[in-house]
């Protein structure tokens, strides 16, 4: 069992799959569903810290390397646009902008991305770490939500 809540912690930390994947991959595995969000929601929040510091000086100072370079410039393209967009939707409202954009769990909208554009926009970091933890929350009890087939039945009742 401890071999499995691992593996959950680590396919938490995966940028793009983040919790929004952990969650449903626990439910293959038929562990409980509440340590199972508990794991997914550290996992996820981990690195959050690191990005918010030092993910942005590391790929502004490797957009001209060599071996880096185009890695480096296809994530600060995805960070500023992230940001340009939290920006321009949400106006003095970035917050609950950033909340919600971590919340919602599509593909590039998570934690990592989140974090990311959070930092490309200068928000404070007490302010990104709250913004993104209350996302990812949000984000753990829709895809719990979904692993447990709560949107299944609601769909199956409102269909007869």
């Amino acid at each position: 069992m401890l071999k499995n809540y691992l593996w959950i912690f680590f396919i938490s930390m995966v940028p793009l799959i983040e919790l929004r994947g952990a969650i449903p991959v626990s439910q293959a595995l038929q562990m409980p569903i509440v340590p199972s969000y508990l794991i997914s929601i550290l996992g996820n929040m981990l690195p959050v810290p690191i990005i918010y510091l030092f993910a942005r000086r590391f790929l502004l100072w490797g957009q001209d390397k060599k071996l880096i370079g185009g890695i480096c410039r296809f994530f600060v393209e995805k960070g500023e646009a992230a940001g340009e967009k939290l920006q321009s939707k949400a106006g003095k409202g970035l917050f609950i902008a950033l909340m919600l954009f971590v919340a919602i769990p599509l593909p590039g909208t998570g934690a990592w991305t989140g974090t990311l554009a959070a930092s490309f926009l200068n928000i404070k970091f007490k302010d990104t770490i709250i913004a993104v933890i209350l996302g990812v929350l949000i984000a753990g009890l829709i895809m719990m939500a979904g692993s447990l087939g709560l949107f299944s039945a609601i769909f199956a009742v409102a269909g007869k």
